[in-house]
């Protein structure tokens, strides 16, 4: 009579070593260099013992309350214990492949161990530890009826890049203290050590400069709106300028004493020449434009005419290269800014330099005089050259977008390459040092589907995508890339929710491109990863985009007939099915199945198409009026 309870006993065991094998292998972002399965299960214990001698920063007790919170259970820490639970061990002689962020993790059926050379490696050791637990250790308040198991493992991880960054935009929409906390909790998950914060801009002047107090007085508040942005109307004259907010100085010692603790270097950006109407607009006199005195900090106004030969600016929003009053001024930032900040660059911008008036400028033209510069290009580059000198002074290198590349880079800057990896190329080819940050990759701040159903911007940019990028061209010297950032800027960014729904999943992909090595990249392994991170998110009750999810819809011209189009579906992962309708209605898996290109029926307005996996709808349902579908084939109205 045992014998079919003893048998069912034994069949839920092998199920849970099979799902708990399973788990740990399909939930790890970023991939591991080596992770070797071993035979047994480690179950976590009702008094856990945590033997650390020495973990600076916030190690220990984010361990701490991730174990405790959610399982409910006894931890304690304990400098020496032979029988600890879990123990956190820096190596006594180093071992030279782990280098300063690389650890081991071992698990057995009776303890783990961490070990590593510095402490942030052991920090990202505890990282990888909580990703091998089941999803409801993310949770905040006790989980009941959770196994707190992981399979028996011996994992060997170090980083591929030193730079792993994200890009924080402050300035076009303002993000609090406990916000850029949240960022830094959620970015250390996966392995990023640089936040890198974009604190000014035409909106607004994020951080206090004691010296000069206007910028944050005056050039931290706009008016607020709501809705897409640059397409505002100006605001009145009187109009309340209620919107916005600044890190006072103890703030930013706050935020960057958080980032220490959880090994996060941060960034600081002052962008100049270019996009400066808020310091302008605390300082008319910087200004090469007589009269700036009567702009405001943007609202979210048009301020720039954008042309098929490149831009202008409607307003001078950039600071003069020939007013020497610029310089006193940025000593000035850059020596508050150097105190605050001990990472060692501090970034000038140089992105997105409208020159037009300082062509019409008579002391600009007097400038290109007295220092032979050919043109404008070579105006800024003589700006830029001052400035990194004002930097160097402070202790600090420079780094810029590629931008500062035109007319002449300065001797000693880093550059981050933006517009594609070109900048990137040309400035190692140079000798110089370069953090690979382009548009077609890395832009987060792109949609993330098909516009139809996303919050529209410039273009789409899709996980795969961003999965597929590969930091190191060919043509150059592999050490002078020393990593990569993705970036969010935030003019269509209104509130944190939002933001997290732009960062996740693709920084997922970037953490992958930036710490795990080449070979170990695989799409099919890492959409998997993601979906079970996604449940991990869930529990935290973090956003994110479910748009790999959703069918990609490509019109084509269709030559054989007058303003036809054919429509191809696809998927960016395998094994789903797309439904589709013409006919108005909202399709469901009970409609035509996708098998082939689609001919639009000639009295069609609207297609529907909804994406399923397993009988279940998987993606959003996204509507296209077939005059758009047109319009992307590239056919006109008058055709």
């Amino acid at each position: 009579m045992f014998a079919p309870i003893m048998r069912k006993s034994l069949l839920s065991l092998l199920s849970l070593c099979i799902s708990v094998s399973v788990f740990s292998q399909e939930t790890l972002i970023p991939v591991p260099v080596s992770q070797q399965q071993k035979s047994g299960v480690f179950t976590l214990p009702k008094t856990i013992v945590i033997e650390a001698q020495q973990t600076p920063g916030n190690t220990l007790q984010d361990l701490k309350s991730h174990l405790s919170l959610p399982t409910g259970y006894s931890v304690t820490t304990t400098s020496s214990n032979s029988n600890a639970t879990i123990r956190l061990i820096l190596n006594t002689n180093a071992d030279a492949q782990l280098g300063a962020e690389g650890y081991t993790l071992d698990v057995s059926p009776k303890a783990i161990q961490i070990r590593a050379n510095q402490p942030a490696g052991l920090f990202y050791g505890v990282q990888t530890l909580l990703q091998l637990l089941p999803k409801d250790i993310e949770s905040k308040v006790p989980v009941k009826n959770t196994a707190w198991t992981i399979p028996c493992q011996t994992i060997t991880d170090y980083p591929r890049f030193s730079w792993r960054g994200l890009m924080l935009d402050v300035s076009r929409h303002f993000f609090t203290k406990q916000e850029v906390k949240g960022f830094i909790d959620e970015m250390v998950k996966y392995k990023f050590n640089l936040l890198h914060m974009h604190l000014t801009d035409d909106e607004g002047w994020r951080v206090e400069i004691k010296s000069l107090p206007r910028l944050t007085q005056v050039g931290a508040w706009a008016a607020p709106r709501q809705g897409t942005y640059g397409t505002f109307p100006a605001p009145a004259p009187e109009e309340p300028r209620t919107y916005g907010g600044f890190f006072t100085q103890d703030d930013i010692r706050e935020i960057v004493q958080y980032a220490k603790d959880r090994f996060v270097n941060i960034l600081p950006e002052v962008d100049v020449p270019g996009h400066s109407l808020a310091a302008i607009v605390a300082y008319p006199e910087l200004s090469c434009t007589p009269g700036v005195d009567k702009y405001k900090v943007r609202s979210g106004e048009r301020i720039m005419d954008w042309h098929k030969g490149g831009f202008d600016a409607l307003i001078d929003n950039t600071l003069c290269p020939a007013n020497e009053k610029i310089y006193p001024f940025l000593d000035k930032v850059f020596t508050e800014l150097a105190q605050l900040f001990p990472f060692g660059y501090i970034h000038i911008g140089g992105d997105e330099c409208a020159k037009n008036f300082w062509e019409e400028s008579d002391a600009v033209k007097a400038l290109m005089k007295k220092e032979n510069l050919k043109n404008m290009e070579e105006v800024q580059s003589y700006f830029e050259k001052r400035v990194e000198k004002i930097v160097e002074s402070k202790g600090k290198k420079v780094i810029g977008w590629d931008e500062i590349l035109e007319g002449g880079l300065a001797p000693n800057s880093a550059v981050m390459s933006w517009r594609g990896i070109a900048g990137g190329i040309q400035a190692a080819k140079m000798g110089h040092q370069v953090v690979m940050s382009p548009t077609t990759f890395f832009y987060l701040d792109y949609m993330q589907g098909d516009a139809a159903v996303e919050p529209p911007v410039y273009a789409s940019l899709r996980l795969n995508k961003t999965y597929s990028f590969e930091p190191v061209p060919d043509s150059v010297d592999p050490k002078l890339i020393i990593g990569g950032q993705a970036n969010l800027w935030t003019e269509q960014v209104y509130n944190t929710r939002h933001m997290q729904y732009m960062i996740w999943p693709r920084s997922m992909a970037v953490a992958e491109c930036l710490w795990s090595p080449k070979e170990k990249k695989d799409w099919n392994s890492f959409t998997k990863r993601v979906e079970a991170n996604f449940d991990r998110l869930d529990v935290e009750e973090v956003k994110y985009a479910r748009s790999m999810f959703d069918a990609i819809i490509t019109p084509k011209k269709d030559y054989a007939g007058n303003r036809s189009i054919v429509v191809e579906l696809d998927t960016e992962i395998k094994g789903l099915d797309i439904y589709y309708s013409w006919d108005n209605s909202n399709p469901d898996n009970f409609y035509p199945k996708y098998t082939g290109a689609l001919n639009v029926p000639k009295d069609a307005s609207w297609l529907k198409v909804i994406t399923y996996r397993d009988g279940k709808p998987i993606g959003k349902q996204i509507n296209i009026a077939v005059s758009e579908l047109q319009s992307r084939a590239g056919i006109t109205p008058q055709d």
